[in-house]
């Protein structure tokens, strides 16, 4: 068996999410066993990037020195496509509703998942 599939969090440009093989749930945060049924049996897999906006909310005060450049920037929540939520960046401009696709960028020396309006 190979192990965990490189996303953002291990600096490649992808998103990967977790769907459990004993109850079908899906989820975002890896986890050894699944938040819906506790079952161990758990398949990695590559999210395609596109979503929908469920909510937003622009950050105009930097809660760190090194977030201070970026201000203001947006945090939005996303429902991917294949079934889980998460939150990432985002453009400045997207409201509730939104159909999105993700890209990644820098912010604070760190790679992120960001996302704008799909076209």
């Amino acid at each position: 068996m190979s192990g965990p599939i490189a996303d953002w969090t291990r600096g490649a440009e992808a998103i990967v999410y977790q769907t459990c093989n004993a109850c079908g749930a899906r989820q975002y945060f890896r986890r050894s066993f699944c938040a819906a049924c506790g079952s161990p049996d758990l398949a990695e897999h590559r999210a395609s990037g596109a979503g929908t906006v469920y909510a937003t909310s622009l950050v105009c005060r930097a809660a760190t020195p090194e977030t201070r450049a970026h201000v203001p920037y947006n945090i939005v929540l996303v429902d991917a496509d294949e079934g889980f939520r998460m939150m990432a960046h985002g453009d400045n401009d997207l409201a509730i509703g939104d159909k999105v696709l993700a890209r990644f960028t820098q912010f604070a020396g760190r790679l992120v998942p960001y996302f704008a309006r799909a076209k």
